[in-house]
């Protein structure tokens, strides 16, 4: 173990001691006939073990079963309600559903919760405090779209949204429409455009790696660019984040690293099962790795075997995407993502495991369609 590891070691005692004392507090809430929600109220019958006694540690957590996300698809969806929460205004959120039913969430405060957090860890020099967003990103009942809004109003600022419809972007990939597809994404760039020069002061925006590519390049287009036209903060996030297009984006498309450019971005790893996962700092030295780190205690990844998804694999090694999470709102307990990545050690700012390089799981790859991530 390096002196640094060492150095460390405190502070991972103290993040796990803190994450065994949560998930002991969110199963019990979970399962109690007072506060727990129908779903694994009903489902606990079926056990072979008593959560309420018997969970004691993150780890007592393999004793479940892996989550299902086929138990998310359909209703009745206030069975996801939890008891203790049943008098709170409850929003749903959709992921998925380009075939078939769509995976649904319920949601009272998470995703407020989740933001504010992650407000937390952007730099005001480039995110000022009361400065306009743009929301370059999918629309309709998504998490994304209300939470970025959100984090701008927690920052004192007033978002402007597009509309982006996903699922249509999936379909006219999946039928081959490469021309309507280009006409879909010009029109939604033309919305970008059409907010950020009209005089709105927006200082701030999150975008997907593939929509702020192509804002950068319409932007270049008409003679501009976005340090030009006042974006200083970027906030993005999808499973095309890699070193190379990150390295082609801060040298091409913002004109340098930040303290040249005046663009700073920050690549995240989220979806609306688990929130959102911040990480480490990009650069140049570190080859443009990027590694993300769950926000925990609230929702924990893991890089796990990909037969035996209860063993994590080596530092450095790969492995699937599992996820848990831990909320008031939402249990999930060890979901096995579509993607999977490198196992990341932990580090001062976030002292638990992270992951790299994350892309759709080898083996579900043919049947996943990227779309405007």
């Amino acid at each position: 173990m390096s002196s640094t590891e060492t150095d460390l070691q405190p502070s991972i005692d103290a993040a796990r001691k803190a994450l065994d004392a949560h998930t002991r507090e969110t199963v019990r809430w979970h399962f109690d006939d007072a506060t727990g929600c129908p779903f694994w109220l009903e489902k606990k019958a079926e056990l072979k073990f008593d959560p309420l006694k018997e969970v004691e540690t993150y780890d007592d957590l393999k004793k479940f079963p892996n989550f299902e996300d086929e138990w998310l698809r359909g209703g009745p969806v206030r069975r996801w309600v939890p008891k203790g929460l049943a008098d709170k205004a409850v929003y749903v959120f959709e992921t998925g559903g380009t075939t078939g039913i769509p995976k649904s969430r319920i949601v009272v405060d998470d995703f407020r919760i989740d933001y504010e957090l992650f407000s937390e860890t952007l730099p005001d020099q480039y995110f000022p405090k009361g400065a306009n967003w743009l929301m370059l990103g999918p629309s309709g009942p998504r998490r994304l779209r209300l939470a970025v809004e959100h984090l701008c109003q927690f920052r004192g600022g007033i978002c402007f949204c597009i509309d982006l419809d996903p699922r249509w972007v999936v379909k006219l990939i999946k039928k081959g429409w490469m021309e309507h597809l280009e006409e879909y994404k010009k029109h939604c760039i033309d919305q970008a455009v059409t907010v950020l020069t009209a005089g709105h002061d927006v200082k701030c925006m999150f975008g997907t790696p593939k929509l702020i590519e192509s804002l950068a390049l319409a932007l270049e287009d008409r003679g501009t660019s976005l340090p030009e036209v006042g974006i200083t903060g970027i906030f993005s996030g999808g499973t095309e984040f890699t070193p190379q297009w990150t390295r082609y984006c801060i040298e091409e498309l913002f004109g340098g690293p930040p303290e040249e450019s005046g663009v700073y971005m920050t690549p995240t790893y989220g979806n609306t099962l688990m929130g959102l996962a911040c990480s480490r700092p990009v650069s140049a030295a570190d080859n443009y790795t990027i590694a993300y780190y769950a926000p925990q205690p609230r929702a924990v990844t893991e890089v796990v075997d990909f037969e035996d998804t209860n063993q994590l694999v080596g530092y450095g090694e790969t492995g699937r995407v599992k996820l848990t999470t831990l909320t008031k709102e939402f249990f999930v307990p060890g979901f096995l993502e579509r993607d999977e990545g490198e196992r990341e050690k932990p580090f001062e700012k976030y002292p638990w495991d992270g992951v790299s390089g994350v892309r759709p799981y080898h083996k579900l790859q043919s049947a996943t369609t990227v779309g405007v991530y």
